[in-house]
């Protein structure tokens, strides 16, 4: 997905990974100290090192089960195994060292069970809270960084190609399993349920900690310019460097679901004499992955609410190149041909979150079109022959479809007018007057 890689940015992918690694351990930590009970991954090694008269500390034991992992993932993919994976070994070491500095060093901050619990609860929430979001950004980071990864992210990975399930799904599994063994060890050797060990913050962290990553992906795409050098970052077109366009006039219509958005985009290429991409962007992502144009077609921009839910809450802890899910591999491949069509030449771009994939370029106008909910329905009724309450409700199901789509690659709204220079109601202007303005401001652009 992000082409070759110099020396050069493999160096910086690797001394960054050490660096969030301890900002991983460092928010692992924090929210160990609230009381309010481990976060999954950490759950088995934090509670067998409570035990009276354990010799090895919670980052030995965390490299302990970090090995196991290791070695269940190469027993499972055997060939399929990257060698550069190996790595993972060396990254347990290093990450159970910090485990047990950043323990030592947030131990002070460790909320007493005795205090009062007016101020005692909410400090002891505060700091989980904290710690999560400490632990999501270095998640965040480490995906964005792409290039190695803990044994916790490798062995629901592995299990998922084995099995071939969605990642997402084992993931869960995984981290309830983990909880699961936790559980059994604290009632094994402490005979009784601690909620310090096992409580409230773990089945927050469950939850939390994947929502805020996906709260912060979209933020630190600065992170780039520290990854890549700046002479790689101008040559290469993969999703962590934006394309340049030239000086080419590049329109991008986001458009709500009968608004006619299509026919107008047609109409502004027609009269600029450029090309206007829609379907042509299907049938170069289904070649390219191999798929029917009418499975893109089927599987693009279409997010589901209890899809969307599952995603957020899901920790997204793989790099979209080591585990690229449908959803992502379309995104992928069709931001990759948005970037090249943009490159060629003049063009009229339609949806597929053109907007933000060529948002820091200067050359582009990004119009949203939109109407009422009743003209929709009429317009959509007519043209697929159906009653206005049938073309209501495949409205609304498309149009949250994109809203999903878009809030899960952008961390925005789609209906946000800020990623948008030109807003227009097509039940206010008409299709013939709504082509005027958009040819009317992408004259001045031009100018």
């Amino acid at each position: 997905m992000n082409g070759k890689r110099s020396k050069a940015e493999w160096v910086r992918r690797y001394a960054a990974f050490v660096i969030i690694l301890f900002v991983i351990a460092f928010g692992t930590s924090l929210s160990i100290r609230a009381n309010l009970g481990s976060s999954p991954i950490s759950a088995p090694p934090y509670i067998l090192s409570l035990i009276p008269g354990m010799k090895f500390s919670m980052g030995q034991l965390t490299i302990f089960m970090h090995v196991i992992f290791i070695l269940i993932q190469m027993l499972l993919l055997r060939k399929d195994f990257e060698k550069r994976q190996y790595a993972q070994i060396l990254v347990s070491f290093l990450f159970g060292f910090y485990t047990d500095l950043t323990m030592w060093m947030t131990g002070f901050m460790q909320v007493p069970l005795t205090m009062n619990p007016t101020i005692g609860y909410p400090l002891r929430f505060t700091e989980l809270l904290a710690g999560g979001a400490i632990l999501a950004f270095g998640i965040a980071c480490e995906v964005r960084c792409d290039s190695l990864m803990l044994a916790g992210e490798g062995l629901p990975l592995a299990i998922s190609k084995f099995l071939k399930r969605d990642f997402g799904k084992v993931k869960i599994c995984s981290d309830t399993s983990l909880v699961t063994i936790g559980v059994i060890f604290m009632l094994v050797f402490f005979g009784d349920w601690d909620w310090k060990m096992i409580g409230a913050g773990t089945l927050i962290s469950m939850f939390y900690v994947g929502f805020m990553v996906r709260v912060f992906s979209p933020r630190i795409t600065w992170l780039d310019k520290l990854l890549i050098p700046e002479k790689d970052r101008t040559e290469k077109h993969g999703e962590t460097s934006l394309t340049s366009c030239g000086e080419n006039l590049i329109i991008t219509i986001a458009r709500t679901y009968g608004s006619e958005g299509n026919a107008i985009g047609e109409e502004v290429a027609h009269r600029l004499g450029c090309p206007c991409y829609n379907r042509l962007i299907i049938d170069r992502t289904a070649q390219q992955m191999g798929h029917t144009p009418e499975f893109v077609e089927k599987n693009e921009q279409n997010i589901s609410t209890a899809r969307l839910w599952e995603l957020i809450f899901t920790d997204n802890s793989i790099p979209m190149s080591m585990n690229p899910s449908m959803d992502d591999a379309i995104f992928v491949n069709q931001s990759r041909t948005i970037r090249e069509l943009a490159h060629k030449g003049p063009c009229v771009i339609i949806g597929r979150l053109g907007n933000w994939i060529l948002r820091d370029n200067e050359h582009v106008l990004r119009v949203f079109i939109t109407t009422g909910k009743d003209a929709a329905a009429r317009y959509i009724a007519g043209k697929l022959r159906m009653t206005e309450e049938e073309a209501a409700r495949k409205i609304e199901r498309v149009n949250t479809g994109r809203a999903n789509h878009y809030w899960k690659y952008t961390g925005r709204q789609w209906t946000d007018i800020c990623g948008y220079d030109l807003i227009i109601n097509t039940e206010k202007t008409g299709m013939e007057t709504a082509t005027d303005m958009i040819m009317t401001a992408a004259k001045k652009m031009k100018r």
